[in-house]
């Protein structure tokens, strides 16, 4: 079917050189190229704020493509709609006729359909004597069919962009979370650090986030906030590192007392003894303290649910994991192995660790005797495990906000 496309429009409607490029384009079709009208809807949706088109204006297109027969647009089957104001208007949902004009008009702006006018300014098709349509006054859809890949592209474009911005929006989130809790536990925990400097460069950050902003400037906050993080890991880490080295050091002067295996069973509860000794017998003794006792169960809270009256100090608290050295299958040779290495004090709060993470261990005894010969062999601490632990925890922020 010839088809010929008006090169001015009705009336008093201005012509321009940009709807003469797209009357241009869309003279040159492809032989034979069809899309889905729908697809190039649903594209032009998501690439709305990029091609410059309003929502309005997307709902009159859904209504014209709703008048074309074919689920795919082709020029072979004409890509000429013609239905009155009326039919449009209904068809977008009762949209009042001056509206309807303006957004009809904002489409051909945009070069998303183009205006075909009769002589007369009125809409209808002029059918042969086969009753074939010959000739069509009305919207032509020809640029739905020529821009459909770029509208694609555009959309896609608008994906990656949303994309970026969710896991960038998501990262701020992380660290805010993280700096606030980090912050508190540096305070709660008396490590050295200039902790208000930090928390008052943090709350500026954070205070100058905008409601609304594009992925780029969003990473500058996100740096910021990586930057603050870093400073704080560092000082945390810095504390930890210090306690450990007491606890090694410690561990190293007491190694002497740890030659007899038997004397490492005195730190588990009557129950677990084998060797006929009532409850009596028992001995806790209880070691120098290398890591405070609320930085551990702060890292590690489940062990609490393990206790009776709670855990009030270091002896309450290796009495608990004694007990729960058991509930988590671990043999007593490797919880003995363990003491004679790690010492009481880091046994109790590794097996707490292994504790917190116990769904993700499956062999706990196995996990202590790996521990325990990294210990060794001087490739494993209690400090950065019990850090570790302790950034997978979340807490209650007590700071002023």
């Amino acid at each position: 079917m010839q088809t010929h496309i008006a090169t001015t429009p009705f009336g008093r409607r201005p012509m321009s050189l940009a709807m003469l490029a797209v009357q241009k384009e869309a003279d040159e079709i492809p032989e034979g190229k069809t899309v889905d009208k729908w697809q190039v809807y649903r594209d032009l949706c998501e690439a709305k704020s990029l091609v410059g088109v309003g929502d309005r204006a997307l709902a009159i297109l859904a209504a014209l493509l709703s008048f074309y027969p074919d689920d795919h647009l082709s020029e072979d089957n004409g890509l000429v709609v013609f239905p009155s104001n009326r039919q449009l208007a209904l068809r977008a949902h009762g949209m009042s006729e001056v509206t309807l004009r303006r957004h009809l008009a904002a489409l051909v702006e945009s070069g998303i359909i183009i205006r075909r006018d009769s002589p007369n300014g009125k809409r209808y098709a002029r059918k042969g004597r086969g009753g074939d349509v010959e000739e069509a006054f009305g919207f032509s859809l020809a640029p739905l069919l020529v821009r459909a890949e770029e509208f694609a592209d555009a959309a896609e474009s608008v994906r990656t962009d949303n994309r970026a911005l969710k896991l960038t929006r998501e990262r701020i989130t992380l660290y805010r979370r993280d700096i606030a809790k980090l912050i508190e536990t540096g305070v709660d925990e008396g490590a050295p650090g200039d902790w208000n400097g930090l928390w008052l460069r943090f709350r500026e950050v954070v205070n100058a986030l905008p409601r609304r902003a594009t992925v780029t400037e969003l990473e500058r906050f996100a740096t910021d906030l990586a930057r603050i993080r870093q400073d704080i890991d560092k000082l945390l880490e810095t504390h930890m590192n210090v306690h450990d080295m007491n606890g090694k050091a410690y561990r190293n002067e007491r190694h002497y007392s740890n030659s007899n295996t038997n004397d490492h069973y005195e730190s588990e509860p009557a129950h677990e003894k084998n060797r006929g000794e009532g409850t009596s017998e028992l001995n806790m003794t209880v070691t120098p303290v290398t890591y405070p006792l609320g930085l551990v169960l702060r890292a590690c809270p489940d062990i609490a649910d393990y206790a009776v009256d709670g855990i009030g100090n270091w002896r309450e608290f290796m009495a608990v994991a004694a007990q729960v050295r058991g509930y988590l299958g671990i043999s007593p040779s490797a919880y003995a192995e363990g003491l004679e290495t790690l010492g009481q004090e880091s046994t109790a709060i590794v097996i707490a660790c292994i504790l917190q993470r116990a769904q993700d261990i499956n062999s706990a005894g196995g996990y202590l005797r790996a521990l325990t010969e990294k210990a060794r062999a001087g490739e494993f601490s209690v400090g950065p495990m019990l850090m570790a632990t302790l950034k997978t925890n979340s807490f209650p922020s007590r700071l002023a906000g």
